[in-house]
């Protein structure tokens, strides 16, 4: 073949939409150009991929990297810097900043503070209060924007939706699918005062039970079925939410997140503290199977990190004072392919969960499949590598992750970013480029070619 390329890919394992391919793969002004036996071809660079896997780039499509207002915790530089170094390539990031993400010049703000400083491709979502219901329909469609965020339980300022009315008139306003934190805040005000003195982190799950969550995730999809709205669950933790998902599939779409899946109360208290005190909690390993009999039965459509770091000093506040959130999006794709290694989840499960997936709900432009034409997006990994994943690694400004001293079968070696590497070998390349991701229900209508 007599063509040129920015970049080959010489071969890799690809996960295509085809299946596993040994092929390599040439990239153009930042897209797939070529799949196929390029060895007649030119190329500015080469990647030898021989005996590794390349999987679509890594969406990780719930994170919270705190700026504006909580930049001690994490920031918009070190958290796409961790997601890069995970061989993630893009990620949604939430709206319970201070102040939070509630109307376009917020977005906008977010976008600004994001050029030039990010590393991987992003979007943020613009949250759901009283205040703003009558202005996320023309919200929902600015560029950049991932969608409505809605928070059932308590949230950052107003950024509360506890209600059935409100909520209804949130489900009214756009079209979008809406990401929602389903608990229901009236149980958890009336189960706070009974919090024992002297409690732990391992009085979360009984605090922040079960039917917390069930009550919320009832009544939203109620609500969306009605609206004839889509929705879609973050961070599902129980048998009986996933049961009822089942039944709401026209309307509602489900996420996990690789702590629910690996974790398991109480070991995890006992172990952790409060580093493993997270809302929705980490609960008991029926759940757990639950969940994955959920992954298994396809009924799962994503799986989320929800990134959320604090100090190590908020977390060793006494309970409940010490806040929610570990970190996540640096260790998405090393704890996943070790579920992989241990049989838990085939690698082509796992593209459709971090990968396909999220492209497929959201509408993502150009984005989660090895295909041509698509943005030259890999997570390229090491099915056989051994590493240690320790707290040295993580470049969250907290310092810390809840995997710390576990060993993984399975690494990400490179992150490509339309054809750049971002990431090779643990480290970072070049300078931030990453761009504000884009959605195809956002993008202007194609011209009129009969005109």
């Amino acid at each position: 073949m007599s063509a040129h390329f920015d970049l080959i890919l010489k071969g890799g394992t690809c996960l295509t939409p085809g299946g596993r391919q040994v092929t390599d793969i040439g990239v153009c002004a930042g897209r797939i150009a070529a799949l196929g036996d390029l060895a007649g071809a030119d190329a500015a660079e080469r990647f030898d991929a021989d005996g590794l896997h390349l999987l679509p780039g890594v969406i990780d499509s719930q994170v919270h990297f705190r700026e504006p207002g909580l930049e001690h915790k994490e920031d918009l530089a070190s958290g796409s810097a961790g997601a890069a170094l995970g061989g993630v390539t893009g990620f949604f990031e939430m709206p319970n900043t201070k102040p939070g993400t509630l109307s376009a010049a917020d977005l906008a703000d977010k976008l600004a503070r994001a050029a030039g400083r990010v590393w991987t491709d992003h979007a943020f979502y613009v949250g759901a209060a009283a205040e703003n219901v009558d202005a996320l329909a023309d919200l929902e469609r600015l560029p950049g924007c991932a969608g409505i965020k809605v928070f059932m339980g308590s949230s950052t300022g107003s950024l509360l939706v506890p209600d059935d009315a409100t909520l209804a008139r949130v489900l009214a306003a756009g079209f979008r699918r809406i990401a929602v934190h389903c608990e229901d805040e009236d149980r958890l005000e009336a189960r706070k005062a009974d919090i024992p003195d002297g409690a732990g982190s391992e009085y979360h799950p009984v605090w922040r039970d079960e039917e917390t969550a069930l009550a919320a995730t009832r009544r939203l999809t109620a609500l969306a079925r009605a609206a004839g709205r889509r929705v879609h669950v973050l961070h599902v933790t129980t048998d009986a939410e996933m049961a009822l998902l089942a039944d709401f599939r026209d309307v509602a779409s489900v996420e996990v997140t690789p702590q629910h899946l690996t974790f398991a109360a109480p070991d995890c208290y006992e172990r952790l503290g409060s580093l493993a005190q997270m809302n929705p909690p980490i609960r008991a390993a029926r759940h757990r199977d639950a969940l994955w009999r959920a992954v298994r039965d396809g009924l799962v459509d994503v799986v989320g990190s929800d990134h959320a770091p604090h100090t190590r000093e908020e977390k060793a506040r006494p309970y409940p004072q010490c806040p929610s959130g570990m970190t996540g999006v640096q260790t998405l794709l090393p704890v996943l392919l070790d579920h992989v290694a241990k049989e838990r989840l085939t690698l082509e499960r796992l593209v459709d969960l971090t990968s396909a997936g999220p492209a497929r709900l959201f509408g993502l432009a150009g984005k989660g499949r090895i295909a041509l034409g698509n943005d030259a997006d890999f997570s390229v990994v090491d099915l056989k590598a051994r590493r240690r994943i320790s707290n040295d690694w993580i470049a969250s400004k907290s310092g810390w992750t809840p995997y710390d001293g576990m060993t993984v079968t399975g690494w990400p070696v490179a992150t490509v970013l339309r054809g750049r590497f971002v990431m090779r070998e643990d480290e970072l390349q070049g300078a931030p480029e990453g761009r504000p991701l884009r959605f195809t229900e956002c993008l202007p209508p194609a011209p009129d070619r009969a005109a």
